[in-house]
């Protein structure tokens, strides 16, 4: 038997100590570089930590993006409704470095892509500047604080989140990254490019490019090339400045023949190199994506992409990555949207912010349709959010929303603007008028796209006449309403932009089967049958979506737990009392449908039967009751097939057939006016008297077998078996392997009751960046080399080293049980 060889420790932090010098002296390149390595960090308000002569040789060495709440602890001092974490506080980040001797007499701009939150950033003692959303990037060029080459410069940025100012968990520090560039005096503008694709036809497409150029020189000309996905130019374009600029703004037209269209299907991009020229020598370029598609809105016929109707079958997303937090590492990024794919999804909403630029990134490579959200509140504030969004609304909305749609303008995947969620504004008389305001500031910006937002104040919303001043009427919890809004609002298109929010617990079964609000376990049965009193059951959205087809489609709620607002549980907003700490250790979300580690619930192969057409089935719940042989257990099937048969034992329970055979099903509160229950078609059932032994459901199409899954009684925990998402990872201090940690019996089969704790090892280039295990009511730490299992599963997640290849070694360790090592590769 392999045991526990070392004590459990909580690691520092997710981030590495480097062991370079401080002051590095900085690469030269026209191209923006990371800005990310080689910070200091401490906590506390502390007096004089701008100053460039500051001591901060005790401080905390660390690299970016960094969010310091993931590391705990977790604390019922602090509110669950925001993940019973310290998101709140005063935190300083240090960097110090010399510039090149190439960058004298160049721009210096310094970006992040996000700062959680109230960003005060210093360079040299000086402030440059103030940012208080969390959620948008931003720029300054501090050329004129810097020394000359050589010297040492300090940047420094004080993070002060406040509590009480979000509904979720929204993780604290310099969260997204860094970059900083070197520009000549004539430069291209950041952001101020746009391209757009008026005609695009089969044969042809024009495209439009816009920037804005500073510089006075007479010889400057600006260079267009449009190169396809293998780096060939098919189009090129240069003229002299003199002859198409208007008012700043630089504008050139140009034509690509036989386009390859971007789509969800085969999301292919062009790339818009964009170079500004002196005399022939390039001074400036830069780099936009290009993804040629056609997108319409259609009252009576929903969303339609090059040509064709596609029905959205989306999600909305937190920005948070689970144990890693708030921070934005693309591959934590990369794996959420693959995750979401397998369901089905084909969108996502950025539920309720701008999100991070990789993120957009990768929803343009993998053919995810996105709709950019703003904001969760206007000027008005919600409930125990009493330090949210609308103390800088008026100050700053207008600049947040602008460089919202100036930073993701370009991406093709971006189909829609969001101008806000659930706001109070609804129930306001003028509401109309902030409307309107946020619309002519999107479309000033970018007027190629539609406008929408989610409304849930359904009849105020008329009544306040926000929905008439955007382009989609957007509608939150209102599947019962459709005919009456689409009646309402003829000419413009409707769509379910937060749709269920059934909550659940992956692996929880409890009987009897009936909608309960809470539980003493502090989980939610994966019957899937419980919504909260303003929600429903999916199978609901699915029916009266059905009945109003031109409804374009749904963002569930949501795709994957988040941390915070652990509803049911935690309580509810009453005033300015704070109830969310009642069930401690509820600390987690539990409405997606797949939890907090990326293990899939239940609920996700529900949403793949009704999403994919790859032929599948599931079955539920798991066949392990030693207390309950002999008694009646439901038994619930999903697929995409036209019939499931069950056997239990081996012996045929009989065929059930989806669309005719039907599940009742109780439903929310909010709707017993209009039912008492719903008989769904979309879930097959059967009540089976519980033996020990196995349970198997065959998915039969015409007649013919497509799909089977079976599920085994499991014996005593034996044996902890390891699998990485990735065996080979790249050697940048970035990426990561997602590594699923199954208690298994002796015969391979997963046993759903284990919670042994389990320690980990890693030996090589790499280092432990977080566990995790999708148990939502755990006050266990995420920076950590342990984890409990919870209902057979849990998760690791390894960090490369920069610089460092070779071979990496993971090995669990638990009392009694045996555990092989596996190896995973880093170049």
């Amino acid at each position: 038997m392999m045991k526990t060889m070392f004590k459990p420790f909580v690691l520092l932090s997710a981030a590495l100590m480097s062991l370079s010098s401080m002051a590095n002296t900085l690469s030269y390149s026209l191209d923006k570089q990371s800005f990310n390595a080689q910070w200091q960090f401490a906590k506390g308000d502390i007096e004089g930590a701008h100053q460039s002569d500051f001591n901060d040789a005790q401080w905390r060495v660390l690299d970016l993006p960094h969010d310091w709440a993931i590391e705990g602890p977790f604390s019922k001092k602090y509110s669950a409704r925001n993940g019973g974490l310290p998101v709140f506080g005063t935190a300083w980040y240090r960097k110090s470095f010399t510039l090149p001797e190439q960058a004298k007499g160049k721009l210096v701009h310094l970006t992040f892509d996000g700062v959680m939150a109230n960003s005060e950033v210093f360079v040299n003692g000086t402030l440059v500047g103030k940012r208080p959303f969390g959620y948008i990037g931003f720029n300054y060029e501090i050329s004129e604080h810097l020394n000359a080459p050589g010297k040492e410069n300090v940047v420094a940025v004080k993070v002060a989140p406040e509590n009480y100012a979000a509904r979720w968990y929204s993780g604290s520090g310099i969260y997204r990254n860094t970059w900083i560039e070197f520009n000549n005096p004539d430069h291209i503008e950041q952001w101020s490019t746009q391209i757009s694709t008026p005609k695009v036809s089969d044969e042809q497409a024009s495209v439009v490019i816009s920037t804005h150029v500073h510089g006075e020189n007479e010889d400057l000309k600006l260079a267009v090339e449009i190169l396809n996905a293998k780096g060939v130019i098919v189009s090129k374009k240069v003229k002299k400045l003199s002859s198409i600029t208007t008012n700043g703004v630089t504008e050139l037209s140009l034509n690509i023949d036989k386009p390859i269209r971007w789509d969800v299907e085969n999301p292919y991009r062009y790339q818009v190199k964009t170079s500004l020229l002196n005399k022939g020598e390039v001074v400036d370029s830069e780099l936009n994506p290009l993804g040629i598609r056609t997108i319409e809105f259609k009252a009576d016929d929903g969303f339609w992409l090059n040509g064709r109707r596609v029905q959205i079958q989306g999600v909305c997303l937190h920005h948070d990555n689970g144990p890693l937090g708030a921070v934005a590492n693309t591959r934590a990024i990369e794996r959420k949207l693959q995750i979401m794919q397998n369901m089905g999804v084909n969108s996502v909403r950025t539920a309720h912010n701008p999100p991070s630029p990789e993120l957009v990134e990768l929803a343009d490579k993998m053919g995810i349709l996105l709709q950019v959200e703003a904001f969760d509140t206007w000027k008005k504030p919600k409930a125990t959010v009493v330090n949210g969004y609308h103390k800088y609304y008026n100050q700053w909305s207008e600049r947040d929303l602008t460089d919202m749609v100036k930073i993701h303008r370009n991406n093709p995947s971006v189909i829609m603007w969001s101008i806000g969620n659930e706001i109070y504004e609804q129930k306001k008389k003028d509401g109309w008028k902030y409307a309107k305001r946020l619309t002519n500031i999107v479309k000033k910006a970018d007027p190629t796209r539609l406008v929408t937002a989610g409304l849930s104040d359904y009849p105020h919303f008329v009544k306040s006449k926000i929905a008439e001043e955007i382009d989609i009427v957007g509608l939150n919890y209102k599947a019962t309403e459709y005919a009456d809004i689409i009646d309402l609002y003829q000419g413009k298109p409707v769509l379910g932009t937060e749709t269920s929010s059934v909550v659940s617990t992956r692996g929880e079964y409890h009987f009897p089967v009936k909608p309960i609000e809470k539980h003493p376990t502090k989980y939610v049965s994966s019957y899937d049958n419980y919504a909260p009193y303003w929600a429903y059951i999916p199978d609901i959205e699915w029916h009266y979506l059905a009945q109003n087809p031109s409804v374009m489609g749904e963002y569930i709620w949501t795709g994957f737990d988040y941390i915070g607002e652990p509803t049911p549980y935690g309580g509810r907003d009453h005033g300015d009392k704070f109830y969310w700490n009642q069930d401690w250790p509820a600390r987690s979300s539990s409405f997606g449908a797949v939890d907090l580690a990326g293990f899939a619930k239940d609920r996700f192969y529900m949403y793949q039967s009704q999403w994919t057409q790859t032929p599948m089935v599931h079955v539920l719940p798991h066949w392990n009751w030693p207390n309950r042989i002999g008694e009646t257990i439901p038994v619930v099937a999903y697929s995409n097939a036209e019939e499931v048969e069950l056997f239990v034992n081996g012996k045929s329970m009989g065929k059930k057939v989806k669309g005719v055979d039907t599940v009742r099903i109780p439903v929310s509160l909010r709707y017993q006016k209009q039912m008492q229950y719903f008989d769904s078609p979309y879930r097959l059932q059967w009540q089976v008297e519980y033996q020990p032994g196995d349970i198997r459901v065959v998915a039969y199409s015409q007649g013919k077998m497509v799909a089977e899954k079976q599920i085994h009684t499991a014996g005593p925990a034996s044996n902890v078996v390891l699998s990485a998402d990735r065996v080979v990872i790249d050697a940048d201090g970035d990426d990561l392997s997602f590594i699923t940690v199954d208690v298994v019996d002796a015969n391979g089969n997963l046993v759903p009751d284990a919670d042994n704790l389990i320690h980990f090892k890693v030996d090589g280039p790499a280092t432990i960046a977080a566990v995790g295990n999708g148990d939502s009511a755990t006050t266990e730490p995420f920076i950590a080399n342990y984890r409990r299992a919870f209902n057979g599963k849990a998760l690791l997640v390894i960090r490369s080293k920069q610089g460092q290849s070779g071979d990496i070694t993971v090995s669990a360790f638990s009392k009694e049980l045996t555990a092989n090592p596996i190896r995973i590769q880093a170049q």
